[in-house]
């Protein structure tokens, strides 16, 4: 029998990113850009893709598309999907044991109760920038240092510093209120990890939180957010060199099943 290729696209509100796997287990091919909804992210993120394994859209069994901006890809995906759905399963792909699963994308925070592979309860947090990837954005703007560098640069503190406030706008005054005063900018970044993660925590806390529990989304790639998450909610917080293809890759996951199916395999 021929193989079967499932394409998965994640199109989020700050970056589009794409997994193409072959049977339902390998993945062939990825590719992510660095914008989203609303622009030529999600259409460059599948030619890359597809380039990237040479092959062609028409190749693809079946496509599903995820994420914030999911309905802008009608006509090119064979169907749509909640990127709940999809970030608990591309997170039990990774870790079969997840029972927590934390996303942090670039403007929202879910939390995801997960019981054998599948999604039972969540919590969102999509109307305040406060713990989200736009928040750290905005800190590293203010302290004018790159945002990839809030991890090592957080790592050097030797004081803590509280930035006590869960408003991105109050965040920031506190920020330039830090620097005025002299205050170690390493020192001011250790200390919106640790905002970050109290805010998540808060969150996590109305599901209740169970391990194993996983982080993804892009915000997992600082290791800085991750220890202070870990710290906070009492549990080891496992991560994946795929965490921002989480979705794509539960949305790839869900094709194949698709796929599988109209094929009779089992």
């Amino acid at each position: 029998m021929s193989d079967i290729y499932t394409l998965g696209i994640d199109v989020g509100s700050t970056a589009s990113k794409c997994i193409i796997l072959k049977n339902g287990c390998e993945i062939v091919s990825k590719s992510l850009i660095g914008v989203g909804a609303g622009t030529s992210g999600p259409e460059r993120a599948i030619k890359q893709v597809l380039d990237g394994c040479g092959m062609k859209k028409e190749d693809m069994a079946y496509t599903l598309a995820t994420g914030y901006g999911r309905n802008s890809l009608m006509g090119l995906a064979d169907q749509q999907m909640s990127e709940l759905s999809c970030h608990a399963k591309g997170a039990t792909f990774l870790f079969p044991d997840v029972h927590t699963v934390i996303d942090i994308g670039g403007q929202d925070v879910k939390i995801l109760h997960i019981e054998n592979g599948a999604m039972v309860n969540f919590a969102m947090n999509d109307k305040c920038a406060a713990g989200t990837g736009r928040f750290l954005d905005v800190m590293a703007r203010v302290l004018e240092v790159r945002v990839d560098d809030l991890d090592k640069l957080g790592a050097l503190s030797t004081k803590d510093v509280a930035i006590s406030s869960t408003c991105t706008v109050f965040a920031e005054s506190e920020v330039i209120s830090q620097l005025a005063q002299g205050t170690n900018k390493n020192d001011i970044i250790a200390g919106i990890h640790r905002a970050v993660a109290n805010r998540v925590v808060g969150l996590a806390h109305r599901i209740g939180v169970q391990d194993t529990v996983v982080m993804t989304g892009g915000v997992a790639q600082n290791s800085g957010v991750v220890q202070a998450l870990a710290a906070g909610l009492g549990h080891e917080v496992h991560t994946s060199e795929l965490t921002q293809y989480n979705g794509a890759l539960g949305a790839a996951l869900f094709a194949y099943q698709k796929a599988a199916r109209a094929a009779g395999v089992k």
